[in-house]
């Protein structure tokens, strides 16, 4: 099989049910198959498949989580290209074929994404992926279309495909072999970041990520995971793990310095607006980093000794935070790289 589109699922009834059919509609070729991966869900989802015979079903015996759940999936199917979809994704006729023929006309382009637009208003990007990710040389992430909170109106001005420093894991289009060359995402991430560490490790070995806006899907976003403590704490854990792994050794003294300073300033914050979960959540982001750190040394070895090109052109050489708050910059195109 050329394309398979794999829509990971945990108690997701109800987004099948609401988008599922979009996606059977419009990836209907021969070259094409759609696999649902159940993470060992209790609800309803399994029923819902049996109204779509063409869905072929990977069924995990436990929840695995985002990153591993997928890993063991992508064992079991032979393509040259996959799809990763979020299950509250609504696509529409043709959204394949654009990533595709990229993918298609350069070895070099390892993975894409679409142009993401809101699903609740889609005159605007979606905060999850927008118009393609990039990172600031502290490792916060960001989006062409999405400075921190703030998403843009979609007026065709990143109509354009670029390279970027992340594509989004709503919708991850990857050739099979480059994610197997790589080791796939990082299992002990379990969820949020994945695709972010996955994107700078095939960079490390000269591989490019790219927006495809001529593919366009829509995207509720935050359906999937609602806990915003728990959300909270695997972002900043990861992060911090993520940059360990992937830094170059001369970055590292200065890179870690600024992050603790302004992780626990966000701590501050949060304990300034009484949110005592979120605080807790980054308190104990960084003190679990800690903890593993030890254990990711000989992953950070093995990253930086088979690391083919460590100057990437797409991570932002400035704080988007100063950006932001001090300068404040509204849009991507205000950004100098």
């Amino acid at each position: 099989m050329k394309v398979s589109v794999v829509i990971l699922n945990f108690n997701g009834e109800d987004l099948l049910q609401q988008f599922l059919p979009s996606v059977v509609k419009h990836s209907h070729s021969e070259d094409v198959e759609v696999f649902v991966v159940d993470n060992c869900s209790t609800d309803d989802s399994l029923q819902i498949l049996e109204q779509y015979p063409e869905v072929k079903l990977i069924a995990l015996p436990e929840n695995y989580g985002f990153a591993k759940g997928y890993n063991v999936a992508l064992q079991q199917i032979d393509a040259k290209y996959v799809v990763l979809l979020n299950s509250d994704v609504e696509v529409s006729e043709n959204w394949l074929q654009p990533m595709i023929e990229l993918l298609e006309t350069n070895e070099e382009i390892a993975a894409c994404q679409p142009k993401i637009l809101s699903f609740k208003d889609s005159r605007y990007f979606e905060y999850a992926g927008a118009c393609g990710g990039f990172i600031d040389r502290y490792g916060y992430p960001f989006c062409r279309g999405r400075l921190s909170k703030t998403t843009e109106k979609d007026c065709g001005q990143y109509d354009n495909s670029i390279p970027v420093f992340w594509a989004s894991g709503a919708c991850f289009c990857i050739r099979l072999s480059d994610f197997k060359q790589c080791g796939g995402f990082d299992e002990r991430f379990f969820a949020h970041m994945e695709e972010i560490d996955l994107c700078w490790r095939l960079q490390l070995l000269g591989k490019q990520l790219f927006c495809c806006p001529q593919s366009v899907v829509k995207h509720v976003g935050a359906a999937t995971l609602q806990n915003n403590s728990r959300k909270l704490y695997l972002n900043f854990r990861n992060n911090l793990l993520m940059l360990y792994k992937n830094l170059p050794l001369r970055q590292m003294k200065r890179v870690f310095a600024m992050r603790w300073f302004l992780d626990y300033l966000a701590m501050f914050q949060f304990l300034l607006k009484g949110e005592m979960s979120n605080a807790k959540a980054v308190f104990r982001a960084r003190k679990d980093f800690s903890a593993m750190r030890k254990e990711y040394g000989a992953v950070r070895a093995f990253v930086q000794k088979n690391a083919l090109d460590k100057s990437i052109k797409t991570i932002y050489p400035h704080s988007i935070l100063l950006e932001i708050y001090l300068w404040r910059k509204k849009s991507f195109k205000d950004l100098k790289f």
